[in-house]
């Protein structure tokens, strides 16, 4: 007997990679909040407009851990869940890639914020591996300029400043009007538009849960709303959509 198997969609926010050892920076507590200085760092209009932000910058980046971290459970079950033949689309606001290390295909995964684990050039736009401009700067390069054209090199996340990609953010919101669940895991829901997609889903019929340690302001929206550990609470939920005889 065959069994129709729902579109799932996974909004994953900085709560999913915190058992990685990946700090949320970028929350309502995080560090570029706390600290305007640091803020800088990663602020498009100071990063583009003074040498000194950016050397610091690549400071911070090359003492980052982020390339270092490594999937961690809810990663994993959000990867076997796809594996088991459950359609998964994942809408990350991590810039961490750990989805795609824990085993998702990267053509279902959509970063809203960009990749840490990627470099691109401003002005001519040629990317490549953030290890390289790291090794760069390892070896002596404070402010390592783009090897095609000279442009100033940035990561290829999306900055305080910096729209979201206007492509990446259609797509996501398509796949929240056509899943019928959809998961909002460790994410406050309070950062616009990513947070809307939440609404999206809802208004267009999935089944909305959201797993987070403090409210969301769509919590009202949700039809279930889990306080426990992602680490275990993630795996479990995603087992109950597996078919049984998958």
């Amino acid at each position: 007997m065959t069994t129709s198997k729902p579109l799932v969609a996974i909004l994953s926010g900085a709560g999913v990679s915190t058992d990685s050892g990946i700090p949320d920076y970028r929350g309502p507590n995080g560090l570029w909040r706390r600290d305007p200085e640091a803020e800088k760092l990663v602020t498009y209009e100071y990063y583009m407009g003074d040498p000194e932000i950016r050397r610091r910058s690549w400071q911070m980046r090359r003492k980052n851990r982020t390339l270092e971290a490594e999937p961690n459970a809810a990663h994993r079950a959000v990867a076997e869940l796809e594996r088991s033949g459950v359609p998964v689309r994942v809408i990350t606001q991590n810039v961490d890639g750990l989805h795609q290390l824990a085993g998702m295909p990267a053509r279902k995964v959509l970063e809203l914020h960009g990749s840490a684990r990627s470099y691109v050039c401003t002005g001519c736009r040629a990317r490549g591996p953030m290890e390289d401009a790291l090794a760069r700067v390892e070896a002596g390069e404070d402010d390592p300029p783009c090897l095609e054209c000279g442009g100033i090199l940035k990561s290829a996340t999306v900055m305080f400043g910096e729209r979201l990609d206007p492509v990446v953010l259609g797509e996501a919101a398509a796949i929240s009007k056509a899943c019928q669940v959809f998961l909002a895991v460790g994410t406050s829901l309070q950062v616009q538009p990513a947070a809307g997609l939440a609404g999206v889903a809802a208004d267009h019929g999935a089944r909305l849960v959201i797993v987070n340690a403090e409210p969301t302001p769509y919590d009202d929206l949700a039809d279930d709303v889990v306080r426990e550990p992602i680490g275990t609470a993630l795996p479990a939920l995603l087992r109950g959509l597996i078919p049984e005889g998958d």
